[in-house]
């Protein structure tokens, strides 16, 4: 089985989504004859033709509209926003039309429509290049929000958003995109959105995560295990809905919950998972529910990136305090 990197399964994915059906449509900037700012639709409109690969001028809300438009009739588009940063224009398709196609029609009408954008920072891009606002499309009903941490959930993962009746924002972490290599049979078989995966089996503490930042949740269990704390890993995957019952089966066998995401702390999508432990899975409770973030400010430049992102050092003292507690 071939190992691809995390963008080579992106683009597996959208070329066995084309083969397989031909009412799936890309659409963005460059996405065509450049193959994308980061080359993940790359062969795919030599493979496909202009009519099913379609470049667009600089315009992200005609990217979105036509997503719906297109939708609505029958299409399963996919389109490309090249940063996350780009996406805000989106939101008026997003929260008026994409997320209300199925209410507002009672039924009749869906919007099977996928919004692909890299998520996050680690790439020393320039401003408005390395957002994390993943807690504001969660927040809007009617709106699948899903984000990959590796190539095989890349490709299954993206394969599920296209084939679901409703409309799925699609994150990509970048600073993952060439960082890692997975194994990745091109076989069509898509993975189950709303499922979270345990990446690791533990005992003592909770670490959850979700798209780059798992990296780190990964490197801090190996170091926390050198300390003989055992911590179970999760990986979220699917943000909204999210797999309430997984992170409620792991807090009730470890106690101790660390929750780690690179977006800023507050309004994060951190707080809405330890609300719902506390709402739900109090009593399991040994230790305050932690969170480790990123900082109430802008994203800055290069120089101070990675002071901005949560260190594996950071989430192993916030989970060597939680273990402390008694």
């Amino acid at each position: 089985m071939p190992e691809v990197t995390l963008v080579e399964a992106i683009n597996l994915a959208l070329g066995r989504a084309m083969a397989d059906d031909p009412d799936v449509v890309v659409l963005g900037e460059d996405v065509g004859v450049n193959g994308g700012v980061f080359r993940a639709t790359i062969g795919l409109q030599e493979r496909f033709g202009p009519e099913r690969v379609l470049d667009t001028p600089l315009a992200e809300l005609l990217i979105s509209g036509l997503c719906v438009g297109m939708a609505a009739q029958g299409l399963k588009p996919v389109g490309e926003i090249q940063f996350m940063g780009f996406i805000y224009p989106c939101l008026d398709q997003l929260v008026n039309h994409a997320s209300r196609m199925r209410n507002r029609t009672q039924g009749r009408l869906t919007c099977p429509m996928v919004l692909r954008t890299p998520h996050g920072a680690g790439i020393r891009a320039p401003e408005h290049h390395s957002e994390s606002t993943e807690a504001m499309l969660a927040h809007i009903p009617g709106l699948r929000v899903v984000m990959p941490s590796s190539p095989e959930r890349a490709y299954g993962l993206l394969l599920a958003a296209i084939r679901d009746p409703d409309p799925v924002v699609f994150l990509e972490p970048t600073r993952l995109y060439r960082a890692v290599k997975g194994e990745v049979e091109d076989n069509g078989e898509a993975l189950p959105m709303d499922r979270a995966f345990v990446e690791r089996e533990g005992r003592d503490v909770t670490l959850i995560s979700w798209g780059a930042m798992l990296k780190e949740a990964m490197a801090a269990a190996d170091a926390l295990a050198d300390e003989s704390i055992a911590a179970e890993v999760i990986d979220l995957a699917t943000l909204k809905p999210y797999d309430e019952n997984t992170v409620l089966r792991s807090v009730a066998k470890t106690g101790r919950c660390v929750i780690v995401h690179e977006a800023a702390h507050t309004g994060g999508f951190g707080a809405e998972i330890a609300a719902m432990i506390a709402e739900r899975g109090l009593s399991s409770l040994l230790a305050p529910v932690t969170r480790v973030t990123g900082y109430d400010t802008i994203i800055p430049m290069a120089r101070l990136e990675q002071r901005y992102l949560p260190s594996v050092g950071r989430i192993v003292t916030a989970a060597r305090k939680a273990h402390q507690y008694n």
